[in-house]
């Protein structure tokens, strides 16, 4: 396990230079930059593992005979705030394989005079290895645990691959919600969503359906990875950005990322395709909640341009708060059945969230 080791130093507090590369309006670090260079990270590291330590240069992807992609994203989770700048490592160890899938756990941490200060953010990405002639699924080297630290980081990887399973088990595009969650549902009908129903002063109902904000966008070769497809970590790029502007939006204030709740990649993207991105707010704290967080989602299609059908390649999912943490006194209200499952997925992407925070907080 730890031959797969790897990290990257990005000495932004040390170099003005390169930090005036990352720096967003407002002082701070672009993030979704830094989500770019996770995903890289991951893939990297995935190839590190089928070629070994030594091995300097990928080289063609035919004569390897395999290629790696990213499955899906579980979790990136921010521990801790980027501000003040600072000489930022970012690291990552494969942590479990499968038959032809391996989980590869990150991290990004903030270094200082005496070595590192702090852990700012983890997170998991499931890779998956493809052979590449037939495109079918092709077994990975198997991980050899050296200390008991690498078995405790193996089991957690795998408990992270059975949970995404039971997660896919009860997702809701597969069976219904559960009668507590039906409860809460209609619970919230009768409170927000009566178009002629009791109002509370303190709040301001939005409506689903009238958050949508997108943008589209041609896809060039400059943006390819060796697969000679849309690098998905500029695709994590794009959504994040298009996210933080509607939550900026809903919210009238500027927001801090909390964590990245889940990705999945469906499909490529080809290079000289048209990719519309299409963002919605899909879950709010209630009013009375003193932290107020925003749960968006962006969808990714790719659009032909003969026929104008839009097959979804990505879906993604953030959650914001406002920098001041003060509540958020708009709650978006779904208007659909398709947008009230959305609303009790966002719902449960933020107990996760407050279930990992809370984990973690106890250590």
């Amino acid at each position: 396990m730890h031959d797969t080791y790897t990290e990257i130093l990005l000495p932004f507090a040390s170099s003005p230079k390169l930090f005036e590369q990352y720096t967003n309006a407002w002082g701070g670090l672009r993030t979704g930059m830094l989500m770019e260079h996770l995903d890289s990270l991951a893939g990297s590291i995935a190839y590190k593992h089928m070629l070994g330590p030594g091995v300097e240069t990928l080289g063609r992807i035919r004569e390897r005979g395999f290629y790696i992609v990213t499955a899906s994203v579980d979790r990136l989770d921010v521990l801790a705030p980027l501000l003040p700048v600072r000489d930022i490592r970012l690291s990552g160890v494969v942590i479990y394989t499968g038959t032809s899938s391996m989980e590869v756990a990150v991290k990004m941490e903030a270094l200082g005079a005496n070595g590192v200060e702090g852990t700012l953010l983890l997170g998991r990405f499931a890779m998956v290895c493809r052979d590449a002639r037939t495109r079918k699924a092709r077994p990975v080297n198997p991980l050899i645990l050296a200390s008991p630290e690498e078995t405790a980081l193996y089991s957690i990887g795998e408990n992270a691959k059975k949970r995404r399973q039971v997660l896919a088990l009860r997702s809701l595009s597969r069976v219904p919600p559960s009668s507590a969650e039906a409860a809460e549902l209609h619970s919230m009908y009768l409170q927000y969503g009566q178009e002629n129903g009791h109002h509370l002063s303190n709040y301001e109902r939005v409506w689903m359906g009238d958050t949508h904000l997108e943008k589209t966008m041609l896809m060039f070769p400059q943006e390819r990875n060796v697969h000679q497809k849309v690098f998905g970590g500029y695709l994590m790029r794009l959504a994040y950005e298009l996210g933080f502007a509607n939550a900026s939006l809903f919210t009238r204030s500027h927001v801090t990322f909390m964590s990245l709740d889940s990705i999945s990649f469906a499909k490529p993207v080809p290079i000289g395709s048209i990719l519309r991105l299409t963002s919605q707010v899909l879950h709010t704290s209630p009013p009375e909640e003193r932290l107020g967080v925003v749960h968006v989602g962006v969808q990714a299609n790719v659009v032909d341009v003969q026929t104008g059908h839009e097959q979804t390649t990505n879906d993604f999912r953030f959650t914001w708060y406002p920098d001041d943490g003060a509540a958020v006194l708009r709650t978006v209200v779904p208007k659909t059945y398709q947008e009230a499952m959305l609303w009790l997925e966002g719902k449960r992407a933020l107990e996760m969230g407050d279930q990992i925070r809370g984990e973690r907080n106890k250590k």
